[in-house]
């Protein structure tokens, strides 16, 4: 799959299909690949790339999204995730994350810091 490919995946699939947020994060797989936070009606809210999703959200990263995601009521934001098979090489992925970013301009990849 290219970039484009991930990018539709991420943004158009079904937002019911998502993962539901809570602040336990206990639904997330414990996998590499990209992701967005999704809101139902405003779109891509952020992007990342992460070697495990579960690990990624229960770190230091919990505290920066809970920040601005108590603005929406919880049934608004789903995660949408894209598996990779293996981590890969951390170049591409982050060439996949870049075009990803530009192409959606989430509001809050700049107020959030990046690993």
């Amino acid at each position: 799959m290219n970039a484009t490919e991930i990018l539709n995946y991420l943004a158009f699939s079904d937002f019911e299909q998502g993962i539901e947020m809570t602040r336990e994060f206990d639904s997330l797989p414990k996998r590499p690949g990209v992701y967005a936070v999704r809101h139902r009606i405003e779109g891509v809210l952020y992007i990342g790339k992460t070697n495990n999703l579960a690990t990624r959200f229960n770190g230091g990263h919990k505290a920066f999204f809970w920040a601005w995601l108590d603005r929406y009521p919880p049934t608004d934001v789903r995660i949408t995730f894209y598996i990779l098979d293996r981590w890969g090489n951390p170049a591409l992925l982050s060439e996949i994350e870049a075009a990803l970013l530009r192409a959606t301009e989430p509001p809050y990849n700049a107020q959030i810091p990046m690993e």
